[in-house]
């Protein structure tokens, strides 16, 4: 039979689609789809149906039973809870059914049994699901007449949340969150019956690095974070959506304000970044933009002080520091470090002053403690793409210290979606319980443990078995920085066809790469560009963001760097160490006071949006190159952020679709990706260590002395200070003890640190945190060299 004989279907008809279920909601044909949700599919349609318990991104349990609706699948009507259902083909829902009503009304009754009346001074009161649902669907007024349960409150559950357990409704949010999201399952349930309640384990705080998304997603205010509670009310607050810049993922977030003050931050669901999720430092270091140690207005030197200046007079005097260092030494006696911190049109307009106004090929936007920036020349992955790969190569960092929500992605990802990690560590970490094959290495030999991973046979089976991701950053300030593009080009040897996401920490790094905040034609990268200036090579250092003296990984050199400098420009939000010896230093706007875009680390460009007015007279990044641009003689021909979005799309390779009106309109932003040439592979030599030295492996906490840490009060406390980790065997190796003082020597110097017992280190190998308080590492560390080895001694 031909396909125009009768009975038969059209050849230009689609095959139906085995996925599609078609039901009935509310008298409206619906496609659902197979396995998803009543809830689900309704809310698709825009049929809200209320809920509490429920949550898109987490399993559902059907607890509050807010979700009742009438479900008829074929034999009747009957009342079934919408978030624990699936669809069927012919199923028809009736969410405003009488039943459905009368039970809804029951549940807000039963909930508010024993809640407290405290919407007057609760936070959460304005925007509170409990609340507005008691209105929308409760019965009016309550049957119950008895007293009801009390509780001391608040008690504090960790350093940044409170409790108030009274107002609790049991909706098993937030332990499932702390639980199936995060793993760190530090709250839950205790007692029975009447007298269940939310509670942490004894002695264990709820010490999570996630616990303000339990927060935020808590119906009710039983939940609560210290730094907001008390300091708005909902309809007081005006807000904006942008995009966090703390670390390198670019979640999603709305930015409040109130009375022209930050007072939150909160995450927004963007469904190939951030899921709704933030980490609690991107959520809760929006104090330091309110802080009072902020930059007013710019410095200029005056013999040893530096004292405020106007801004006329500061960009005269750095106009002439700069033209007298090229009347020394000539333009590429100039160098610029830094604008990772800014915007891609502050990176573009500094990128444009550096390489065309001033001349100089020597620029870099990393402070020697990030992955080499050629990484970004491989095919790259989006985090969909590494989340839902086959297997997952990770040579870098402990993402969950220092890129957390990329880290709860590949946790979904091991748990939910089959995807196997091999991970290579120096120290295991938050991944490792989660790692399919965790191999361990000593530092210097990264692209040899990498080459060694084609010796297993299971390996080698399920490198073939579908889609590899290599996930690659810097897993060790105290080696060569080429470690990890070393251990990248072994990878794609082993696996030819599989693709890189960058493991970037720096949040906007990306974005200054891409945008020419990178070496010319025989420039120097930011340890030659130290190298030279200790030298005297260097006439004048202009420091964008950066803070050398803390960040950069070998602290002797940077100390040299910035004495070798005869002048020093510095923008920055506050006097650091580093910024406090320039010349000048300008005021520059922060996080929240100025508007434009950021690339996270797939190559998504979103927005970032101006909240509040910036501090005193400071001013964005790009307005400060733009007007020292023209005091220099040259015109960058900008007059607003638009214009500078408009001129990268123009101008930027694979930038062309993120002209400022389509990043505006993309929900998740527009996907862009340069033309970076990729790595190549260089030989770095390792000596040979004695027997009684370990390997060093510096790493980062989530909390450290950074400055938007160091000045936000409800974190400043929480990064855990300098100390030698050392696993237990090799601390009876040295003849010591946990918690004890040990004296650490390198080549370059000794400190005394506490020394832990961490069965996470290496045997030969000696762990340290880095920027932390206390002794600082960076003293130890030989930049120069491809590794640092120790001498551990007891006193």
């Amino acid at each position: 039979m031909t396909a125009t004989e009768p009975g038969t279907a059209s050849a230009a008809e689609p095959a139906p689609n085995p996925n599609d279920v078609p039901i009935t909601v509310n008298g409206r044909p619906v496609i659902a789809r197979k396995g998803e949700l009543v809830i689900a599919a309704a809310q698709r349609i825009g049929e809200y149906i209320p809920r509490f318990c429920y949550h898109e991104r987490m399993q559902s349990v059907g607890m509050c039973r807010m979700c009742l609706v009438d479900v008829d699948t074929g034999r009747g009507p009957a009342l079934q809870v919408s978030c624990m259902i699936t669809v069927a083909p012919g199923m028809v829902v009736n969410t405003h059914s009488l039943a459905a009503e009368r039970a809804q009304e029951g549940v807000i009754e039963m909930l508010l049994a024993n809640h407290p009346l405290d919407c007057p001074v609760c936070d959460k009161g304005g925007e509170c699901p409990l609340q507005d649902q008691s209105f929308t669907h409760g019965p009016g007024e309550s049957r119950y007449i008895e007293e009801k349960r009390h509780f001391e409150k608040p008690i504090p559950i960790s350093d940044l949340v409170l409790l108030d357990r009274e107002r609790c409704i049991l909706c098993d949010r937030c332990t499932r969150f702390a639980d199936q999201v995060a793993g760190d399952a530090l709250i839950s349930f205790s007692s029975r019956g009447n007298n269940t309640q939310i509670t942490t384990f004894p002695d264990e705080p709820f010490a999570s690095y996630f616990s303000g998304n339990t927060v935020q997603i808590c119906p009710v205010g039983a939940l609560t974070s210290k730094p907001y509670r008390f300091k708005a009310r909902p309809w007081d607050l005006e807000q904006t959506e942008s995009t966090c810049t703390t670390c390198a993922v670019g979640c999603r977030m709305v930015i409040q304000s109130s009375h022209d003050e930050l007072v939150r931050y909160s995450g927004v669901d963007s469904d190939p970044v951030n899921w709704g999720w933030l980490c609690d430092r991107g959520r809760f270091n929006y104090e330091s933009v309110n802080s009072g140690d902020r930059l007013a207005a710019p410095l200029v030197r005056d013999g040893e002080e530096l004292k405020p200046a106007s801004w006329n007079a500061a960009l005269a005097r750095a106009a002439e520091l700069i033209s007298a260092a090229k009347a020394a030494g000539g333009p590429a006696s100039i160098a610029v470090l830094g604008g990772a911190r800014g915007t891609n049109e502050d990176a573009y307009a500094w990128a444009r002053l550096a390489h065309d106004v001033i001349g100089t090929p020597n620029v870099y936007p990393q402070m020697g403690d990030g992955v080499q920036i050629n990484v970004l020349g491989f095919e790259r992955a989006t985090i969909d793409e590494t989340a839902s790969a086959t297997t997952v190569i990770v040579i870098g960092p402990d993402l969950k210290e220092e890129l957390p929500v990329l880290f709860l992605r590949l946790r979904d990802a091991v748990l939910n979606r089959g995807t196997r990690v091999i991970e290579l560590v120096q120290k295991r970490g938050g991944l490792t319980p989660l790692a399919w094959r965790s191999i361990e290495y000593h530092a210097g030999g990264t692209a040899q443990a990498v080459a060694g991973l084609a010796a297993d046979g299971d390996i080698v089976a399920q490198l073939a078995k579908g889609n590899v991701v290599i996930v690659a950053g810097r897993a060790n300030l105290a080696e060569h920085p080429r470690e990890g593009g070393n251990g990248v080009l072994a990878a794609l040897e082993l696996v030819p066809g599989a693709k890189v996401l960058p493991a970037f920490r720096r949040g906007n790094v990306v974005g200054a790469i891409e945008m020419g905040l990178i070496p010319g034609e025989g420039g120097m990268q930011a340890l030659q560009i130290a190298e030279a200036a200790a030298a005297g090579r260097i006439e004048c250092l202009i420091l964008l963001g950066c803070d050398p003296l803390n960040d950069f990984p070998d602290t002797d050199l940077a100390r040299r760097m910035m004495a070798g400098a005869p002048r020093i420009i510095a923008v920055d939000t506050f006097i650091t160490k580093s910024s406090g010896a320039a010349d000048v230093v300008f005021a520059a706007a922060a996080y929240g006071e100025k508007s434009g875009t950021t690339t996270n680390i797939e190559g998504r460009v979103t927005t970032v949006a101006e909240r509040v007015t910036p501090h005193g007279t400071s001013r964005p990044d790009w307005m400060i190159a733009v007007e020292l641009a023209d005091v220099l003689g040259g015109d960058l021909g900008f007059g607003s952020v638009d214009e500078l979005t408009d001129a990268i799309a123009a101008n930027v390779a694979g930038f062309g679709a993120a002209t400022a009106d389509a990043v505006r309109r993309a929900t998740d932003g527009v996907l862009c990706r340069g033309a970076l040439p990729p790595a190549t592979p260089r030989a770095l030599t390792v000596e040979e260590r004695n027997s009684y030295d370990y390997r060093l492996v510096v790493g980062r906490k989530l909390y450290d002395n950074a400055q938007g840490t160091a000045k936000s009060p409800a974190l400043a406390h929480l990064a855990p200070g300098a100390a030698v980790h050392l696993h237990p065997l090799d601390i009876e190796r040295v003849g010591s003890s946990d918690g004890a003082d040990v004296k650490v020597t390198s080549k370059r110097a000794s400190l005394v640190l506490k020394v832990v017992a961490d069965e996470t280190v290496v045997r030969g190998s000696a762990w340290v945190p880095f920027n932390q308080p206390g002794p600082n590492i960076g003293e130890l560390i030989d930049a120069t060299q491809a590794v640092t080895d120790l001498r551990v001694e007891s006193f």
